[in-house]
Order: structure tokens, then sequence, then C-alpha cells
């Protein structure tokens, strides 16, 4: 395959890459010790949603937006998916939320007391009924649940409380639904993390059946974890249902997209590709999970679905056979020099010509602030509650 041939096929696989975007990136948010407020910031779901479609108009590879509940909670779930839709975007990903109510100090799904599981239980199930309204394919669940001192509780009856509580959930997911099972090594709790790895989530969601799959969030690892191994381990095993893409320099940073380190951001793109994670049938969902809390969440976002459009056609450039034949022969240097090769491709201005001829502007990043919608937001919005952690 000629390097023009290989551009044209990378770019009409770039068609069908979707990167969602999750409402919670466009509220107020900050660091444990504060929130900071932005002029123009959200009040409500629906100005959430109208922000998220400013991103896709201008990159067109952010078709969905993901909901929290109950921070997105609405009376009508229905109407909320036909004001998405008028502004060109549909409703994705059920986020669900175990760890801001005070029942939920000692765990939730793997708690000690039935009736705090129980609670949790029927907030999924409140979340699944979203679904239901909204359309949405996956509820994705992300604990706080641990503890931080060993002694505090007892191991393995939290790991039994876990199964027990997500095959009560599963069991109400529609046939065309997944639960989505996220994992995190730590924090908030210090000393054991209920579901800390990607084994803990592959093993729970494997006792639940097919339709149960597992989260992979680029940040939520110990530092100098082959993510990309891990990637490739779950593809091959059928069982990476999303990503939650952002950045970290040492813990949860939840930064933009390929900031720390382009490099791997590039790594698990080229295993994604390998994995066939791009194709429709794999069902793999490209998600962003990031908290701007000094730059403005607008560009802060269309600036991670540009690193990753960028990342994307760059694994999609690799020259799979040179590549092999290096692999095959143990020619170390050669295949490091093919991977590498990719990876330095300055793929901007083909981006760019890409962009233009489906009408989207070359920059979306100078499209955006040359349109005023910020200076128009921030006039317009004035009275009400921002939005934030937690609403």
């Amino acid at each position: 395959m000629t390097d023009s041939s290989r551009l044209a096929s990378a770019l009409r696989s770039l068609d069908n890459t979707a990167i969602e975007l999750p409402s919670w990136a466009f509220g107020n948010s900050g660091t444990r010790f504060r929130v900071f407020s932005s002029p123009g910031a959200p009040r409500s779901v629906q100005e959430k949603i109208a922000d998220a479609a400013q991103v896709h108009a201008l990159t067109g590879s952010a078709p969905t937006v993901a909901l929290h509940i109950p921070w997105d909670k609405v009376d009508d779930y229905a109407a909320l998916r036909t004001y998405a839709a008028d502004l060109g975007v549909g409703l994705g990903t059920i986020n669900s939320n175990t760890f801001q109510d005070e029942a939920y100090k000692f765990g939730s799904l793997t708690s000690s007391d039935k009736s705090v599981r129980q609670q949790a239980i029927d907030h999924h199930l409140d979340c699944v009924e979203v679904m239901n309204a909204t359309g949405s394919r996956d509820l994705k669940i992300w604990l706080a649940d641990g503890a931080n001192y060993p002694g505090q509780n007892d191991l393995r009856t939290r790991q039994d409380n876990l199964a027990e509580s997500l095959a009560t959930i599963y069991s109400h997911i529609g046939d065309g639904q997944r639960l989505v099972l996220e994992y995190k090594f730590f924090e908030p709790a210090f000393y054991s993390t209920d579901v800390p790895d990607w084994g803990t989530a592959y093993a729970q969601v494997l006792a639940l059946g097919e339709r149960a799959v597992v989260c992979l969030d680029t940040g939520h690892h110990a530092p100098g974890t082959n993510i990309e191994q891990i990637v490739a381990t779950l593809l091959r095993l059928g069982k990476l249902g999303s990503f939650d893409f952002n950045s970290r320099f040492y813990a949860d940073d939840d930064l933009i997209v390929g900031a720390a380190d382009p490099y791997q951001l590039y790594r698990i793109m080229v295993e994604v590709v390998r994995g066939g994670g791009l194709e429709p049938e794999s069902g793999v969902a490209l998600m962003l999970d990031q908290c701007h809390n000094i730059e403005a969440k607008i560009p802060g976002q269309i600036r991670s679905v540009l690193n990753v459009q960028e990342m994307t056609l760059r694994a999609l450039l690799l020259d799979r056979a040179a590549l092999e034949a290096a692999q095959v022969d143990n020619d170390v240097l050669a295949a490091n020099a093919v991977f590498m090769d990719a990876f330095w491709t300055d793929v901007r201005p083909a981006l760019g010509d890409w962009r233009a001829a489906r009408g989207l502007p070359r920059d979306p990043m100078a499209a955006f602030l040359e349109s005023g919608y910020l200076r128009r937001i921030a006039d317009e919005r004035v009275g009400g509650t921002q939005v934030g952690w937690g609403a």
C-alpha cells in the first residue's frame, strides 16, 4: 500500500470515529480545596448540552453527550433527548453516582449494610429507566467504595457484596443495553479500592454475562503502568467496553487527553486499531472524562477531541506490513523505526483537508474563539446557579 492510499484509507476510518463528551466537563470544577467559577458556565443540563453541541459542530467527531445522574436529572428525559437532537447531538452513556450521599460513607454496592446496598441498587435501577427514556446503550458504574485501613473491612465479603449487587442491576439491563464497570487503583479509598484494576473489573463482569464489559480510564492506573497492554488484553478477550480519555502527571489528574504523554495516547490508539476497536461492531465507546479547572471548558474539550483525532490518525497510518515483517525477523531497531515513523508524522494538514471536505473549519480551535460564543454565553447566562460538582 502506498503512503497516499494508506492516508486515504485512514481518513475513511476516521469518518466513523466518535468521541463522546461528558456533560460534567462543561460545569464548574476544581481541586479538593476549591471549585472555581467561570463566566457563562451552564446553569442546567440543557446548557451543558448546548455547549457540547458546539464541540461537535466544529470537530465533527463528538456526536453524543454522556449524562451523570442525579447531576443531570430532569423531569422529562424524552424532551431532553429531543432537545439534544435539535442541536445535532444525541444522549449517550448514563453514569451513576454512589459517592456523594451520606449513606455511602462506608461503601455503596459493597457496603456491609444491606439497606445501603439496596439504596445503591435502586439508584442504578433508576438509571436504567433513564437509559430507557433517552435511548442510551451503556450504564457506567464507577465506585468510590473501599477502605483506608487494614482490617477495616473483610476484603472477600466486599467482593461478594459487589458481585451480588451487580448481578441484581444486570438482571434489569435490556437486551440492547450494557453494564460497564470502571476501575481505579486508589482514591478516595487509600488502603483498598473494591474495583482497583482491570483484572478485578474483568472478573466481575465475566461472571455477569456478555452484556457486561470494562471501562478503561486512562488516568486510573499506577505510574508506569503499560496501559496499551491492558487495552490489547481486554480487546482480545472481547471485554473492552469503553474508554474514559484524560491525562495525568501524578494521580487521577483528569487533564486534557495527551497533555502529559502524547506518545502514550498514540500507543493506546495503535492497540485500539490493532484489536478492531474502531470498528462499529466492536462496541468500544471512546469518551472524554475530564475536569477543566482553570481553562475554558469548551475549548478544553475541543482540544481533547483534536488530540484524539490526531493520535488516532497516526495509529491508522502505521505501516502494519512493514512492522510485522520486522517483528517476524526480530529486527528490534527496524520495528521501532516503523512504529516511530507513524508517531512523528504531522497529520494536521491532512486533518485540515478532511474537515474542509466535510464543511468543517480547518482549525476548530481558532474557529471557536472567533465565533464569540464564550462572550455571548457570559452575557446571556446571568442569574441562576451555575452547575458544578454535585449539580
